[in-house]
């Protein structure tokens, strides 16, 4: 004779339809780990393209800006600033440009021509350290007289500072070019107190004695 189940074993069908959910409810688990993973490397992968398509936007801003911060143009300096030279004929096209401009204002000169000669160019006057050592020294003859002999010597270094990688003397003082004369040609020069003028400006100018100064009439 069958046995019917006790009343605590679960039937046939109630161990059928336990088994049908306990699958129904593994295989959504699965899925929902690989739709996990699909959705991470999706984000991951537009991530890193939105990533690298920054940094070559901001690499192609850096050489953009690079190409364009060229350096600033050159333009006119006016008279008797501080335009930088330091060759003698730089020296020499930078008075006569100067002293013109200012000529040029006197009143009754005109059409003003100059010409320029230096000595020189520029020189420069470095720092030193000097160190000076004297000696003393008492002699005695063979007649017994005594003298004394005094020896000193100097020793001078210049003063180096350092500017990034490089090192460089340190300059007290800059002096400009000396002058040997000027030749000004101009338009009204054949007037006394014109030329007059004119040897006055450039001899306070360019702190220099009248002698070394020639003015001239311009014809026409």
């Amino acid at each position: 004779m069958s046995q019917k189940p006790e009343k605590g074993d679960p039937s046939f069908f109630q161990r059928f339809f336990s088994l049908k959910q306990s699958s129904t409810t593994k295989k959504p688990s699965k899925l929902m780990y690989i739709g996990i993973l699909l959705a991470a490397g999706v984000i991951f992968m537009v991530f890193s393209n939105s990533l690298t398509t920054s940094m070559n936007s901001g690499g192609l801003l850096k050489s953009a800006s690079k190409e364009t911060s060229a350096p600033p143009v050159s333009q006119d300096i006016p008279a008797f600033s501080s335009k930088k030279t330091t060759t003698m004929t730089g020296y020499e096209e930078r008075y006569e440009e100067e002293l013109k401009d200012i000529l040029d204002q006197v009143r009754g000169v005109s059409k003003v021509k100059v010409i320029v000669n230096l000595d020189a160019t520029e020189s420069k006057i470095y720092e030193k350290n000097s160190v000076t050592k004297s000696q003393t020294t008492n002699e005695t003859d063979r007649e017994g007289g005594t003298r004394k002999v005094e020896d000193s010597s100097t020793d001078e270094q210049l003063v180096i500072v350092r500017s990034g990688e490089q090192e460089k003397p340190v300059v007290v003082k800059t002096e400009k070019p000396k002058v040997r004369g000027v030749l000004v040609v101009a338009k009204g020069a054949d007037n006394i107190e014109v030329k007059k003028s004119i040897i006055e400006a450039v001899t306070r100018a360019l702190d220099i004695p009248s002698h070394r100064v020639a003015v001239l009439a311009k014809k026409g």
